[in-house]
């Protein structure tokens, strides 16, 4: 951990030693970009927007207490619709509503603009898991099928050791069955191909009987490998998406399949986020230096991990472009790689790896934003074809802003930052996460504010729900946590963000997503609901693996999402009041063992997630329930646990020594969760001096006075004591 003793100045800024040499030996060689220009340019975005951000984060304070004297002297009930939108619009949350407009935002890659399909978010911070990601781009189909329950074992009959053949069979039917229905023949079944072939600039295809067929309009042939007459693959595109089908009759699969098929290959993860904020545990300079390396490598094209996996050393790198031949006799290359984007942390965020001339921690969202966009020209500097972004862009999602004033102040920070790197105007694109309440009813403004850069709207449950239960804190007792779902809100909330973004012409021009699915074992209920994403008008929708990347894939064959959107601009949009409408637990009555099994989900999910972040820094991981079902978590689950927690314990649904008892007892269940893992530290006996105890315990009896509702502050500082710790230990 840096000290004061050991950092480097530069002007105004002490920078800790391990950003400066990053910068020094890794990030300026090869730009015309130098050291000094870059730790200048933080410079002057820290002294140009500090207090503004700072004056930002004081706003939402202050209408934070507005909102608890509001709701308190406001019980449920007692007001209307009318009157809470009045009271909303009167202190500023609620702003005059945007004129109609249009996005003017240009020249956005078609992986954003033009192509619906699923998106990945993977903690940057973990190369090999960042390179997993960023190569998802393509996906075997046969693989994902044949290793997940979305064709169940047959009872009685565990899987073969080597390769199954029987389960080999049932993969190859449910795959041609989907090809039915994505592509489908113009006569026939792709079930009884005996061969595919070129000829003529089109695909046919030979069934048996002899007859041949070709593919129905909406699909068409874009490309092959080998020769026509017996190609080794042939390239389909529908619906913007490219689908590969690949023939080896040497192969075990292709040796068993009438028209040698030996995979299907789908076009899968099209964009991928690669997290810096919530997936991630970076609380000081060397944690930021490695996520801020890692993009770096990403942008140069450089980034490699090497592993061991079953007993063979492995090195992951960057896959290179896939290249077909085509009916005008030249070659098609498509990217092999998933375009990237980056999530930058909040406006709420601030840390001591670079300090101001007065000691004092800069906001980090705004060393993020230099050094995401000064890693970025490596990629601008090579050529298009090879580019993260061929169009050109630096693509950054901005997480937690709360209204229209805080977008305006990210993209016033990316301008500033153009011009010092000599970078065209809205070179730099952003996402709005839409998961704080007062984005979401000013989503218009929102967008408005950055009209000429958005290119991502997107949904998240979790944070906006944390969000929900912190703004309305004072008003009441929430429902259950597993009953949220099917709240007015939520539902509203869902719509009024397609209904938004549509409105405001996204359509062609950026993405409009929805959240994760967040149990990556259970891939055949994914498959089974998640198709309702696309059929929401999401043009993407967040997936936890590559594998389930391929799986989601699979809908937006199924669904036109462009056709999708068009209907849905013709409904009538979500309303406000709805959006409004507390959660509030109202005169339902919960039993004591309903508010015990409320209290045991919570904190067993909160306390299985807090010991690995800050006992082991893991950001994002698989952690079991209460029932042992493996669920992906992040921050973001953490804050409405820890959220909804507080909320019952302010409104008396539960005592404090009831939580205690209850966190002491869960944290012998989530020791015996983890007790298969070497690095795992037991928290029982000693509860008092266990970091990760005491971390889980503050976000539940704090958690009611955390701004926003936020876990980093208590995660940070925990876990920078843990690393303290460990260190000590070592020494």
């Amino acid at each position: 951990m840096s000290t004061a003793s050991n950092r480097i100045t530069h002007g105004t800024l002490a920078v800790a030693p391990e950003l400066d040499q990053l910068v020094r030996d890794r990030l300026v060689p090869g730009l015309t970009l130098t050291a000094e220009k870059f730790w200048a340019t933080l410079a002057e975005v820290v002294a140009e927007f500090g207090p503004k951000n700072q004056a930002l984060l004081d706003r939402r304070d202050a209408l934070q207490t507005q909102l608890d004297g509001w709701y308190r002297d406001h019980p449920a009930g007692s007001y209307s619709p009318e009157q809470h939108r009045e009271f909303l619009q009167s202190i500023g949350y609620l702003v005059p509503t945007t004129p109609p407009f249009q996005v003017t935002v240009k020249g956005v890659d078609r992986e954003i603009a033009g192509v619906a399909g699923p998106q990945l978010v993977v903690p940057v911070s973990n190369a090999r898991y960042a390179l997993n990601a960023a190569n998802a781009r393509w996906g075997s189909l046969y693989d994902a099928l044949y290793g997940t329950n979305v064709i169940p074992a047959e009872a009685g009959q565990p899987q073969a050791s080597g390769y199954d053949r029987n389960r080999g069979a049932q993969v190859v039917a449910w795959a041609r069955e989907f090809l039915d229905r994505a592509i489908p023949l113009a006569a026939g079944s792709h079930r009884a191909a005996i061969a595919y072939t070129v000829a003529g600039g089109a695909l046919l295809v030979r069934l048996q009987g002899g007859a041949t067929t070709g593919l129905r309009p909406g699909a068409e042939l874009a490309g092959w490998r080998g020769e026509p007459t017996a190609p080794s693959a042939v390239l389909i595109q529908h619906h913007g998406l490219h689908l590969e089908l690949q023939f080896d009759r040497q192969q075990a699969v292709g040796r068993d399949d009438p028209a040698g098929i030996n995979d299907v290959i789908l076009e899968s993860a099209i964009t991928t986020i690669q997290d810096f904020e919530d997936s991630v545990a970076a609380v000081d300079a060397a944690d930021k230096a490695l996520v801020y390396s890692n993009w770096l490598g990403l942008m140069r094209g450089e980034l490699s991990e090497t592993f061991q996996k079953g007993g063979r050393t492995i090195t992951r790198r960057l896959n290179p472009d896939r290249r077909y031949q085509t009916t005008s006799g030249t070659e098609l290359a498509l990217s092999g790689r998933s375009l990237l984007l980056a999530r930058n942390v909040g406006l709420h965020m601030y840390t001591d790896a670079v300090v101001d001339s007065h000691g004092r921690p800069i906001p980090e969202g705004m060393l993020d934003a230099v050094f995401t966009c000064a890693c970025s020209l490596h990629d601008l500097a090579r050529p298009a074809a090879s580019r993260n972004s061929a169009a050109g862009n630096i693509y950054v999602v901005k997480p937690k802003m709360h209204g229209p004033e805080e977008v305006a102040l990210a993209c016033a920070i990316f301008a500033r930052v153009e011009a010092a790197f000599g970078l065209a105007p809205c070179t730099v694109k952003i996402g709005i996460m839409d998961e704080e309440r007062r984005t979401t009813v000013n989503l218009a403004a929102c967008i408005a504010a950055a009209r000429d850069r958005v290119i991502f709207i997107n949904t998240g449950f979790l944070d906006r729900t944390g969000d929900e239960i912190h703004t309305s804190m004072e008003a009441g007792p929430m429902v259950r946590k597993s009953a949220m779902k099917q709240q007015p809100w939520i539902a509203a909330y869902e719509d009024w963000n397609v209904d938004v973004g549509l409105a405001c012409g996204l359509r062609g021009h950026g993405q409009i997503g929805k959240g994760m699915w967040a149990a990556p074992d259970q891939m055949a209920q994914m498959v089974k609901t998640k198709i309702a994403h696309p059929q929401a008008g999401a043009s993407t929708a967040w997936v936890p693996s590559p594998t389930a990347a391929t799986l989601h894939a699979t809908h937006y064959h199924e669904v036109d999402v462009s056709a999708r959107q068009a209907a849905i601009a013709q409904r009538a949009p979500a309303q406000l009041d709805a959006i409004l409408t507390v959660p509030l637990l109202g005169a339902t009555a919960l039993t004591p063992e309903e508010i015990q099994r409320e209290l045991d989900n919570n904190i067993q999910s909160l306390l299985g997630y807090v010991v690995r972040w800050v006992d082991q820094g893991v950001g994002c991981s698989k952690v079991p329930d209460i029932d042992d079902v493996a669920l992906m978590e992040d921050r973001a689950t953490l804050r409405i646990s820890s959220q909804h927690l507080a909320n019952w314990l302010r409104h008396g649904l539960c005592t404090r020594d009831q939580v205690q008892a209850t966190l002491e007892r869960m944290a012998g269940v989530v020791d015996r969760q983890n007790a298969g893992d070497p690095a795992y530290r037991p928290m029982l006996p000693h509860l008092a001096g266990n970091l990760s105890f005491q971390a889980a315990s503050d976000l539940i009896f704090l958690g009611a006075q955390q701004p926003n509702g936020y876990t980093e502050f208590i995660l940070h500082d925990r876990r920078r004591a843990a690393k303290a710790a460990h260190s000590g230990a070592q020494g």
